[in-house]
């Protein structure tokens, strides 16, 4: 049996934006009024644990309160109609599941989850509330968030080089493609892929060979959408 073709999606904050989750804002240095390098780094776990609980606790909060928008739902629907849709995304949030789809890998890993200081195998789903000092692992060592913080490695990036790979057609949405190694996934999918990017500033950010979509991801995803689904391929509108 032939398999349908393939729609690898790589999202970044820009999709959760919409949804009213506050972002990294690289242009002050600033997140959520916090300094990056005082809430997510080792450096700052180090320094301050509990500071760095009490932020990610603020954070689990705002994304348990959030919905999927109208780009979410679109490309959950997409796979709900027999496509096949496998999603990169650099957000730690739940939204891209919340909203129904099935195939998602979180690159800097997902808020909702705790994970061990001493074995990164050992997590635990947290299903309410958040950590706290004293919060422990079955190894008896003090849990954390199950983020990637800036200056750690990205463990599951060989996994979404691979899934690039497959693509017949790449969608980036929501992301300047500036953050490294994530931005590198362009150069691994293969030459005659078809790509576009969403993004409300997709004309001064696109690389050459790729289609820009120059509008919110609210906007231009379920349009893409629309138009796969009336045709029922994947193809360049």
């Amino acid at each position: 049996m032939t398999l349908p073709p393939h729609l690898v999606v790589f999202t970044g904050s820009g999709i959760s934006a919409e949804s009213g989750i506050k972002t990294f804002r690289a242009s002050d240095g600033l997140w959520e009024n916090h300094p990056v390098e005082d809430v997510a780094t080792p450096e700052a776990w180090r320094r301050n644990p509990q500071g760095v609980l009490d932020f990610y606790n603020m954070r689990r909060e705002q994304i348990r309160k959030a919905k999927p928008n109208a780009a979410h739902k679109a490309l959950a629907a997409l796979e709900q109609d027999g496509f096949r849709v496998s999603i990169i995304t650099q957000n730690i949030d739940d939204l891209h599941e919340r909203a129904g789809s099935r195939h998602v890998l979180h690159l800097h890993g997902e808020i909702l989850k705790a994970r061990s200081t001493v074995d990164a195998r050992l997590r635990y789903p947290l299903v309410k509330g958040g950590i706290e000092l004293g919060d422990v692992c079955d190894k008896g060592s003090q849990l954390r968030p199950d983020v990637v913080w800036f200056g750690e490695a990205v463990p599951l990036f060989e996994e979404a080089c691979e899934l690039a790979s497959q693509a017949d057609f790449f969608l980036v949405v929501g992301t300047s493609l500036t953050v490294m190694p994530a931005a590198s996934l362009l150069s691994y999918i293969e030459l005659d892929t078809h790509c576009a990017l969403v993004d409300p500033d997709a004309d001064a950010i696109t690389p050459p060979g790729v289609l820009a979509v120059n509008t919110t991801a609210g906007e231009g995803v379920p349009a893409l959408v629309n138009q796969w689904l009336k045709q029922g391929s994947l193809i360049l509108p």
